[in-house]
């Protein structure tokens, strides 16, 4: 259901685009690829471009992981087309040093001490927020496909989400052998 229709009149100032694509190899690991685009309603002064004209990208970036089925990085690679600064594509080969990562609990804490604060860039860890959360949905479901039913090995999904909340209905509809841990 789409939100209710705003009571106040509005004016559009900002839109962020974001996508993300998973994509199955033929040597067995799979791409996740972000792209991002932010542009503003209006023309405005920028110290380092001149000017950025309405609709012209404030910042255009994108991010690639090659991570393994079980969601273990491999391979990272990071463009900037557009940032505010001249500096910004200064950030871009940091992202190379994030591997041997696992997609999981604590993957927001590991990515950020290899390009957190100044050595990263903020719209480039949060486009890889979106292709971590885009590479469990591509990846789970075709393991659990060719699992034939073993629903078993994707219990790491308890606790990940309200809906998911160990002991929930649908934990116990999806994983009904799955024991919650006593000491929870």
């Amino acid at each position: 259901m789409p939100l209710p229709e705003s009571n106040s009149k509005r004016e559009l100032i900002h839109n962020r685009t974001v996508e993300c694509y998973g994509y199955r190899r033929d040597d067995g690991l799979w791409d996740i690829e972000g792209h991002l685009i932010d542009t503003k309603t209006y023309d405005f002064t920028n110290m380092d471009r001149g000017s950025v004209k309405t609709g012209e990208p404030v910042h255009e970036m994108w991010i690639r992981i090659t991570i393994d089925d079980d969601l273990l990085i491999h391979k990272t690679e990071a463009s900037t087309e557009y940032g505010p600064f001249n500096v910004c594509p200064g950030a871009v080969p940091n992202f190379s040093k994030i591997k041997n990562i696992k997609i999981g609990p604590g993957f927001r804490s590991e990515v950020n001490k290899v390009v957190g604060g100044i050595h990263g860039c903020t719209h480039l860890r949060e486009l890889l927020g979106s292709v971590a959360t885009t590479a469990v949905q591509t990846i789970i479901p075709i393991k659990a496909k060719t699992a034939n039913g073993n629903s078993a090995k994707n219990s790491s999904l308890v606790g990940t989400c309200h809906a998911y909340t160990p002991g929930s209905e649908v934990v116990k509809r999806l994983w009904p052998d799955y024991k919650e841990a006593s000491n929870r």
